[in-house]
């Protein structure tokens, strides 16, 4: 029974590591990237930086503490409606129109000491060179804006003055992010926080340690081996 100890209690550990995967999965306080070309609120799967825009179409951006994920990140509050925003708007030569939504969300999602700039979102027509990014169409019509030194979307129209899409460490409004992160790692190459686009893997430290118990486990078993030829 000795020799299993080590064994049952590898095992243990790695249950346990694997149970607390999906509590490891963070909010984030940060400016999310939406597409609305087909009328509807869509995740990017690009950054803003990398996506290019047709003429007619309508992209977001929405600020909230969401999860890093498309089926949970708060969409902007006001409809990907192109006609609305842009129908004022005269068709210009060799230039194309896109439709921008600025949603600064809600005051609970605030960071603390910072209220949104308005209440309601913010829609802008940008006339636009046609092979311009959703970045250009958001620096048209939203400045200031600021990145973090990894070209993350930190603030729009100098909205939020600090922080960069920090992992909560507490629910929306607390205006308190981890201690122990620093914040995102991509650029705008990505419309996800954390890098992924998904959220939904699990993170570097949740592999690291199904690693060490299962070389735990291994270590184990060689043990349990060489007693049984003593």
């Amino acid at each position: 029974m000795r020799r299993l100890t080590p064994l049952v209690l590898a095992f243990g550990i790695l249950l346990t590591l694997v149970a607390a995967g999906p509590a490891l999965a963070s909010s984030y306080r940060y400016w999310s990237f939406w597409d609305g070309s087909a009328g509807q609120w869509a995740y990017a799967s690009l950054g803003p930086s990398m996506a290019r825009p047709a003429d007619g179409s309508a992209w977001g951006f929405r600020f909230a503490v969401s999860k890093d994920a498309g089926d949970e990140a708060a969409r902007p509050r006001a409809a990907a409606d192109f006609g609305a925003v842009c129908g004022a708007t005269p068709a210009a030569e060799g230039k194309k129109r896109v439709a921008v939504v600025v949603d600064f969300g809600l005051p609970a999602d605030a960071p603390s000491g910072e209220t949104p700039p308005q209440d309601a979102p913010r829609t802008a027509c940008a006339q636009l060179a046609p092979d311009a990014t959703a970045a250009e169409a958001l620096a048209a019509v939203a400045k200031p804006l600021r990145y973090n030194s990894a070209a993350l979307l930190c603030a729009v129209s100098g909205y939020p003055k600090q922080g960069c899409g920090e992992p909560l460490a507490e629910g929306p409004g607390s205006g308190t992010a981890s201690a122990t992160a620093s914040g995102p790692a991509d650029g705008p190459d990505s419309a996800s926080p954390a890098g992924s686009g998904s959220g939904s893997g699990p993170s570097a430290g949740l592999l690291a340690g199904i690693a060490a118990v299962a070389a735990l486990a291994a270590a184990a078993v060689w043990q349990s081996r060489r007693r049984r030829t003593r």
